[in-house]
C-alpha cells in the first residue's frame, strides 16, 4: 500500500495545483474505508510540503517521496491495518551509487515532555487530548519500520542499499522537545531527530545521503520489490514458456491458490492413482474480483501447479483475444500447450473420462447455450453452457467479474454458477479478490474511470496524478497516433483502441486489403484484421497476434480484441455511442448501409456493434454494454492512457476532468522511464520441440522447471 509516489519537485508542482491533498484523501478512503481526519489532511498539507521544500533547498528535488507506505504486502492484512511510514525517501547514494533510502516520521509537535517513571521510549505531547498525550518516541516507530524494510520479507532484502531514518519536527525547537534527544533513546541508523533549529544540518545530511541525480530508477526498483509493479500477462507466460508463471502472487492471491490446491486434494483422487470407477461427484471453486485483481495470474498458477501434480487440466475462456494470444503468441509451435487452452463452447460433448480440473477464466462471458454460426444446428449445445462446464471436470474453477460482461448473450454471474452447483449437488467454495494490480497498481485511476463512466455511483471527479498512472487528452486522432507511435518506436508497448462505432468490413481482394473503416475527418485507419492469416501481402498480422506484433501498431483494436490484454500506453477513442450532454451521458445507436462498392458505411453515428445495437436489446441493457466496453478499453494501459472523443462536447468534458497535464516528470514516456522500467514486450518464442513428460492416465503433463515466483 502507498498513497503517492512523486519526486520532491513534482510533489510541489502537484501541490501548487491544489491537487495533492484531495488525491491523498481519496486514496486513504479507498484503502482504509473511512474519510481521512482533518488533522491528517492538514498534516499532509504542511509537513509533506515542508519536507519537499527542504529537499529542493538541498538541491535534491530529484529524490522520490513515497507517501504513507506499508513496508510489505503482508502489512495490508495486519489486524488493525498496516503500519504506515509517513514518507520513504528514495534516491542514489552519492558515494557508492547504491540505492539510498531514508524512512521519515513527520511530526507537527511543538512541545514534548517526559513521561514520569517511564523509559525514553515514551513521551508526552501536550495539547493532544488527555487520553492521547502519551506517545511512542518517533525513533521507536522508525525502528519497527526499519526492520520491516530490511528484513527477510522487506523490499530491500537482496539489494545493495544504504538505509536509515529520521524524525522531523519542523515546528519545534531543540529546547522545546529536549526529551527526544535523551541519551537512552534507542540507537541505530534510524535514530536521528531534526527540528527547525537543525534544518541546516538536515540539508547537509540530505546531500550526504542522496546524489543530485537519480531517484526514479531506484524508486522503480523499490516498487518492483514491494510487488506494486507486475509483469504483463503475455510477457510473464513467454518468460516462463508455460511451465511456471512468473507473477508474484500477493497475500489474498496466494491464499486462493493454496486453498484451491487443498480443496482439490479433498475432492479428487490422488493424482498417482487412477480411479477404478468414475466418481460422479463435482466441486466448484468460484473466485470473483474486478479488473486487475489477478484472476488470470491465479488461474495460470493453478494450471501449472495441477499439471505438476500430474492432473488432467484445461484452461478455458470465453475470450477469443485471450485464448488466441496464449495459443498463437505464447504457445507458438507447441501443439500440446495450445491444446491445453479451450473455449467455453468446446465442451458440448464432455471429455471421457472427465478432466480433473477445468479452469474457466472470464466466466462472465459464459453464454446461455453453446452455439456457433459455423456449426450445424444439431451440434449446438442442448443444455446451459455452465452445465457443460461442470460436466467436463470433477473440479471446475471459475474466475468472474460481472463488471466486464460485454454482450447481451453473456450470462455469467455468481448466481448462475451458484445455482448450477446446487443443481449438481456440488461442493462450492467462494472467494472475492479486492486488491488490484492493473493500471500500474493505481487504485486512484480505476476509481476515476468508474466515476467517469458512471459505474460506481460516485460523481465524476478531476483526475489527480499519483505517480503510478498517467492520463492525458488530445484534440485530434492524429495527435493520439503520433504519441502512440512515438512510444512504440522508442520501445514501449502501445496500441490504439476504439469504441465499436464504425462498421468492420471484410478484407478486400486477393491481397486481403484492410478497409480503413475508422474514419474521423481526414484521418482513416483500419480495424485490426479479422483474418486468422496475414493480410495485405503478409505485412498485417492476423488478429490473434495483433496486440503484440510490431506491424499491429497501424490498426485499431476494439473491445473484443483488447479484453484481457495490456500495454504500457493505450490510446482510447470514444465514439458517438457514448457522448456527454450537460450533466449526463447519452447513449446512441448508430446505423450503417452498403455503398455502391458493397462496403458498409456509417449513416447514423453511434454504436455499430451488431451484438449490442439490436432492436431486441432495451435501452438500459444497451447502456450497460457500452459502459462496460469503455471500462475494458480504459483499463488496458499499465502506465498511460491517452483519451480522445469524436464528439466536441465530450472532448471538452474529458479535458475538464483530466485537467492540465504537467509534463515535467509526470509523463511516463519511454525516455523518461528509469532503465529498470523499460521492459519491452517479449517476442513470440520459436517453435517448441514439444518434449513433455508423461502424466497420469496416459495424458502428458508438464513437469515443474525452475523456480516458482
Amino acid at each position: 500500500m502507498l498513497l503517492l509516489k512523486l519526486s520532491a519537485r513534482d510533489l510541489l508542482a502537484l501541490n501548487e495545483r491544489r491537487r495533492m491533498v484531495p488525491h491523498l484523501a481519496a486514496r486513504w478512503k479507498h484503502f482504509r474505508g473511512s474519510e481521512v481526519s482533518e488533522g491528517e489532511s492538514s498534516a499532509w498539507a504542511e509537513s509533506l510540503v515542508t519536507l519537499a521544500e527542504d529537499l529542493m533547498a538541498a538541491g535534491r528535488g530529484n529524490v522520490e517521496m513515497v507517501v504513507e507506505c506499508a513496508a510489505t504486502t503482508e502489512e495490508d492484512d495486519r489486524p488493525g491495518g498496516p503500519r504506515l511510514i509517513d514518507v520513504v525517501l528514495v534516491g542514489r547514494h552519492p558515494g557508492n551509487g547504491r540505492i539510498s533510502v531514508q524512512l521519515v516520521e513527520l511530526k507537527r509537535w511543538s512541545t514534548v515532555t517526559r513521561v514520569e517513571e517511564a523509559t525514553a521510549e515514551l513521551v508526552r505531547v501536550p495539547g493532544m487530548g488527555e487520553d492521547k498525550e502519551e506517545k511512542k518516541h518517533p525513533v521507536v516507530q522508525l525502528r519497527e519500520y526499519y526492520h520491516l524494510f530490511i528484513g527477510d520479507k522487506g523490499p530491500l532484502n537482496g539489494l545493495s542499499f544504504e538505509c536509515g531514518g529520521f524524525a522531523y519536527l519542523h515546528n519545534a525547537s531543540d529546547e522545546s522537545v529536549k526529551p527526544l534527544f535523551d541519551i537512552t533513546v534507542p540507537p541505530g541508523a534510524y535514530s536521528r531527530t531534526y527540528t527547525k533549529d537543525g534544518r541546516e544540518q538536515l540539508l547537509r545530511d540530505m546531500r550526504r545521503y542522496f546524489a543530485e541525480d537519480g531517484g526514479a530508477s531506484e524508486a522503480e526498483i523499490l516498487l518492483q520489490q514491494m510487488n506494486l509493479r507486475n509483469t504483463p500477462l503475455l510477457d510473464a507466460m513467454i518468460n516462463s514458456r508455460g511451465e511456471d508463471t512468473v507473477f508474484t502472487l500477493r497475500g489474498e492471491q496466494r491464499d486462493v491458490v493454496e486453498d484451491a490446491i487443498k480443496f482439490a486434494s479433498q475432492v479428487l483422487d490422488p493424482p498417482e492413482q487412477a480411479a477404478l470407477v468414475d466418481n460422479p461427484e463435482r466441486a466448484v471453486f468460484l473466485v470473483t474480483g474486478g479488473a486487475g485483481t489477478g484472476k488470470s495470474a491465479i488461474g495460470l498458477e493453478l494450471k501449472a501447479r495441477f499439471e505438476a501434480e500430474g492432473r488432467s487440466v484445461k484452461y478455458a475462456s470465453g475470450s477469443r483475444a485471450f485464448n488466441s494470444a496464449m495459443q498463437e503468441h505464447v504457445g507458438y509451435g507447441d501443439r500440446e500447450f495450445k491444446e491445453s487452452f479451450a473455449y467455453f463452447s468446446g465442451f458440448v460433448t464432455p471429455p471421457e473420462p472427465p478432466l480433473d480440473v477445468l479452469i474457466c477464466d472470464e466466466a462472465h462471458r459464459i453464454r446461455a447455450r453453446s452455439t456457433n454460426r459455423f456449426w450445424p444446428q444439431e451440434k449446438w449445445g442442448k443444455k446451459p453452457q455452465v452445465d457443460e462446464l461442470l460436466d467436463a471436470s470433477r473440479l471446475t474453477v471459475f474466475f468472474l467479474d460481472e463488471g466486464q460482461s460485454l454482450r447481451p448473450d453473456e450470462v455469467g454471474t455468481a448466481k448462475l454458477i451458484e445455482d448450477a452447483a446446487e443443481r449438481y449437488g456440488a461442493m462450492l467454495r467462494r472467494y472475492h479478490l479486492r486488491e488490484q494490480f492493473r493500471c500500474g497498481g493505481s487504485d486512484a485511476y480505476l476509481s476515476w474511470v468508474h466515476g467517469l463512466l458512471g459505474l460506481s455511483g460516485q460523481r465524476p471527479r478531476e483526475w489527480v496524478p499519483d505517480g503510478l498512472m498517467h492520463v492525458e487528452t488530445v484534440d485530434t486522432p492524429e495527435e493520439m497516433e503520433r504519441i502512440i507511435r512515438a512510444e512504440a518506436a522508442a520501445g514501449a508497448s502501445a496500441r490504439m483502441v476504439a469504441g465499436f462505432c464504425w462498421p468492420w468490413n471484410e478484407p478486400q481482394g486477393d491481397e486481403l486489403r484492410l478497409e480503413p473503416d475508422v474514419h474521423i475527418g481526414d484521418w482513416r485507419r483500419p480495424w485490426n484484421a479479422k483474418e486468422e492469416k496475414y493480410c495485405e501481402g503478409g505485412t498485417v498480422p492476423p488478429s490473434a497476434i495483433w496486440s503484440v506484433h510490431p506491424n499491429g501498431i497501424g490498426q485499431i483494436g476494439c473491445v473484443y480484441t483488447a479484453q484481457g490484454l495490456e500495454w504500457d500506453w493505450c490510446g482510447v477513442i470514444m465514439g458517438d455511442d457514448m457522448v456527454r450532454r450537460g450533466d449526463r451521458w447519452v447513449f446512441q445507436r448508430g446505423r450503417a448501409r452498403k455503398d455502391e462498392t458493397g462496403l458498409r458505411r456509417v449513416v447514423v453515428p453511434g454504436s455499430q456493434d451488431p451484438k449490442v445495437n439490436t432492436a431486441s436489446l432495451d435501452d438500459d441493457e444497451f447502456e450497460r454494454c457500452v459502459r462496460h466496453a469503455y471500462h475494458v478499453l480504459l483499463t488496458r494501459a499499465s502506465r498511460a492512457t491517452v483519451l480522445y472523443s469524436t464528439d466536441e462536447e465530450t472532448r471538452a468534458y474529458l479535458k475538464k476532468l483530466v485537467g492540465e497535464v504537467r509534463l515535467d516528470g509526470l509523463r511516463p514516456t519511454w525516455g523518461n522511464l528509469p532503465i529498470e522500467a523499460r521492459v519491452p514486450h517479449q517476442r513470440r518464442p520459436k517453435r517448441s520441440g514439444g518434449n513433455r513428460t508423461s502424466g497420469k492416465k496416459g495424458k502428458k503433463s508438464r513437469g515443474r522447471q525452475g523456480k516458482l515466483f
